[in-house]
């Protein structure tokens, strides 16, 4: 199996075993939906710990009003006595208004922080140092997870607005968000490796060789971005360190430098003609009377 270690940018994503005889076209998709559906996770994710937090999202027309302008308004909040949270709610404001307030119970909001720790830990990205490699059934476990959760804590659903129902139903609107720049589509996704674009219609092994024991850095982004940028020898960590290891060396120097301390040179081991001295017998003279 080659082994791909895909990036995007000059981040990291995830590890992916495929054998080198395997066309582009079929590995591309393959890529592309992990990629996508990893950030679907993260998504969700966030998402979750502000349900844990402040409960349910208010309709659309309720969002960001304050509490008098939605009296005048006479709106209500239709789903608010639908989707109790299991074991009751317990109010808990949200400030900025894009909730109704009506958190799940601690043992219930428990249930939620930690169904969305353990999904965000199966497509972390730090898989990659412990050279881990990804599949979509770990992606489709974690999503499964996720929608485990919201089950238990909400077992009569959420509301067809809030964002992660519309998530979970595929039905997400991200029109205008920075999360919508991160996805790439199946039909605008390439790969480039070695300063090459991975073309549709060529096998994997046509690049990189027949060697099924192979490693390679592929990055996936979308099209007509161009190549991608070669990466910095050395990186914003080994910067620091450097930095880091300079400061504290200088230090050292100015500290030797204040407690220099030249006495010792009027040693006698210090004196460089000591042994010729000590050949010729002038060692111990005194001048003067005795």
């Amino acid at each position: 199996m080659v082994r791909l270690h895909i990036k995007n940018g000059n981040e990291s994503q995830f590890l992916y075993d495929v054998p080198g005889s395997i066309e582009i076209s079929e590995l591309l998709p393959q890529l592309i939906h992990i990629y996508n559906a990893r950030l679907k996770v993260q998504r969700i994710s966030s998402e979750l710990e502000l349900l844990a937090k402040h409960g349910i999202t208010l309709p659309p027309n309720m969002q960001g009003l304050a509490d008098e302008q939605i009296d005048e308004l006479k709106l209500k909040d239709e789903w608010a006595e639908k989707c109790i949270p299991s074991g009751g709610a317990v109010f808990c404001k949200d400030e900025i208004g894009r909730r109704n307030g009506q958190a799940p119970n601690e043992k219930m909001a428990e249930v939620l922080t930690k169904t969305l720790k353990d999904a965000k830990a199966r497509i972390d990205k730090k898989l990659v140092d412990a050279n881990t490699c990804m599949t979509k059934e770990m992606v489709k476990d974690a999503l499964d997870q996720l929608r485990g959760a919201v089950m238990i804590v909400y077992p009569m659903g959420l509301p067809p607005h809030d964002p992660i129902q519309m998530e979970l139903e595929n039905k997400e609107d991200l029109a205008g968000t920075q999360a919508s720049m991160q996805i790439i589509s199946e039909d605008k996704g390439t790969l480039w490796w070695a300063g090459k674009e991975l073309l549709p219609g060529k096998k994997l092994e046509d690049y990189v060789g027949k060697n099924d024991k192979t490693k390679i850095v592929a990055k996936l982004q979308k099209k007509g971005t161009g190549p991608p940028g070669r990466e910095p020898i050395v990186t914003e960590d080994q910067k620091k360190q450097m930095m880091l290891h300079a400061y504290r060396r200088q230090e050292e120097l100015k500290k030797l430098e204040e407690t220099e301390d030249n006495t010792h040179m009027n040693s006698a081991w210090a004196d460089p003609s000591s042994l010729k001295k000590q050949f010729q017998g002038m060692q111990n003279i005194k001048w003067g009377p005795r």
